[in-house]
């Protein structure tokens, strides 16, 4: 029976049922999120962005689509039930607790009906059991959703197609023949593979108090995981966590002979996937056969860690960015001597933390004391005080690619 059949109409401040609903809806979404997170300790731990857009938006769907019900008598649209079962997988792959995700809608119904009641004039009070009944009915095909959003995550992680291309991945990565493996996940070897080595930052979420650090973290790499299968020209490879780790994207061309435009784009798609999961990137990449994944993706993270290690930052790094560097940073007797230089300075790290600034301000003066807060006259001083203690002069001549050499050996030798 609709609410139009109800042999007494619901009326809440003067306005049918509905209507009211429909007027209330700006006041009631954040009341709703705001008894959630009241009573429901895993989203009180949720980021507060997820809190003010996705779960708002969800609260706000279903008031609309219930308001609509109590007018019309009809249930929730494909649209809507589609919205639902898109929230409850996100929720799943944010490791919320399904018990959580259905306690959430039943207390926002009954949050919902608790305002109502409280709104309802005396004429409409033998209507509420109608009310009570229709709510149920709406939540049925609601619940129904949410079980089979939640259900669907869980059965695509478990999947025999993710389970083949991980079995695919595991081949290449151990350098093993990945014809077959690539038979098995429903696949088509590529010509080759951009592999990349990834560092993830922590999102500001991930540190901020009372936020779950885990729920923020999967958060993340949820957003991260799905940007990537776009950017993607066919069927990307990963092992990641929220801290990083391996990706392989196909590629048509031959590994040895990318365009630069490649690369360009490469690092166009790094910068949306930074975008998207709201955390610094830090990639170390390198091209090649299937045949060589396995020694590319060591040499990838060699070159992010060293990357790292000189200070280059988040983005894009290729082996051809660090040269000097890289091979700075192998072991051996010539690194140690260079490490040596610098063994004057081990007990002053101001000193090191402006050579290092020097450096990556291409030798002026002005933009290192900006960059370190200090007064050029300081870092003037502490100029001179290095090379006092090391011998080596540190204004531009000679011994600048010594100073350099040795800053690099100096840091991985740390």
């Amino acid at each position: 029976m609709t609410p139009n059949n109800s042999p007494v109409a619901l009326t809440v401040g003067g306005v049918s049922a509905d209507q009211w609903l429909t007027r209330s809806i700006p006041a009631l979404t954040p009341a709703v999120v705001a008894e959630l997170v009241d009573r429901l300790p895993v989203y009180a731990s949720l980021p507060s962005e997820e809190l003010r857009r996705d779960i708002a938006g969800v609260v706000q769907r279903s008031l609309r689509a219930f308001a609509r019900f109590l007018r019309d008598g009809v249930l929730p649209t494909d649209d809507d039930v589609l919205a639902l079962r898109e929230s409850a997988t996100r929720r799943a792959e944010e490791g919320i607790p399904l018990e959580a995700v259905i306690d959430a809608y039943f207390l926002g119904a009954q949050y919902v009906l608790d305002e109502l009641t409280r709104q309802t004039d005396h004429r409409g009070i033998a209507s509420l059991p109608a009310l009570c009944r229709l709510l149920l009915a709406y939540l049925r095909p609601v619940t129904g959703a949410v079980l089979a959003g939640y259900a669907q995550h869980l059965s695509a992680s478990d999947s025999a197609e993710r389970g083949a291309q991980q079995t695919l991945l595991a081949a290449l990565l151990d350098g093993k023949p990945a014809a077959e493996a690539a038979d098995r996940a429903g696949a088509t070897l590529p010509a080759g593979y951009l592999v990349l080595s990834i560092d993830i930052a922590a999102h500001p979420d991930e540190t901020t108090p009372g936020v779950d650090p885990l729920i923020a973290g999967r958060r993340k790499l949820r957003r991260l995981s799905t940007e990537l299968q776009h950017v993607s020209r066919g069927a990307a490879l990963t092992r990641l966590s929220t801290a990083g780790g391996l990706v392989l994207l196909p590629i048509a061309g031959e590994p040895d002979s990318l365009p630069e435009s490649e690369w360009l784009r490469l690092a166009g798609d790094v910068e949306k996937l930074r975008r998207h999961c709201g955390a610094e990137l830090t990639v170390g990449v390198v091209a090649a056969e299937p045949s060589g994944v396995a020694a590319a993706a060591r040499l990838a993270t060699e070159v992010r860690e060293v990357a790292t290690a000189v200070g280059r930052g988040p983005g894009v790094h290729r082996l051809t960015d660090v040269l000097l560097e890289y091979q700075l940073s192998r072991p051996g007797p010539a690194r140690d001597q260079l490490a040596v230089l610098l063994a004057p300075l081990a007990e002053r790290p101001e000193l090191l933390g402006t050579l290092r600034a020097y450096f990556a301000c291409d030798l002026d003066r002005r933009r290192t004391g900006t960059d370190l807060r200090v007064h050029p006259n300081t870092v003037d001083y502490r100029l001179r005080k290095i090379t006092a203690l090391t011998g080596l002069d540190t204004t531009p001549g000679p011994d600048m690619l010594l100073l350099r050499a040795a800053l690099t050996a100096q840091q991985h030798h740390a």
